[in-house]
């Protein structure tokens, strides 16, 4: 499974350096007071990619931390409840030893 997770990723690789030498062209952006910034093609969809990706990441870690944090809560409460019954539950009777055709 490692082998297929590593040829996929060498793959995209591949694909993403074809993809930006194949579109390596300069792109004016218009900035404020008049700037003109000529940035390649490929580090412009990078540097969007990104804008996109890390917000979201970063939402997404945090859920899973708050979440983890409330898991660990309730297991900590379930550990010290169960702690709490079997110490004040009376302990349990042996039944009554039954001989073989006894009624």
């Amino acid at each position: 499974m490692q082998f297929l997770k590593g040829l996929i990723w060498i793959l995209l690789v591949v694909l993403v350096v074809i993809f930006a030498a194949a579109n390596w062209t300069s792109v004016p952006i218009k900035l404020w007071g008049g700037l003109v910034a000529d940035v390649n093609l490929p580090f412009l969809m990078m540097v969007m990619f990104l804008i996109g990706l890390v917000p979201t990441l970063l939402y997404h870690h945090a859920v899973r931390w708050r979440l983890r944090g409330r898991l660990n809560n309730a297991e900590r409460t379930i550990t010290d409840l169960r702690a709490a019954t079997m110490a004040s539950a009376p302990p349990e009777a042996d039944p009554l030893p039954t001989t073989p055709g006894a009624v």
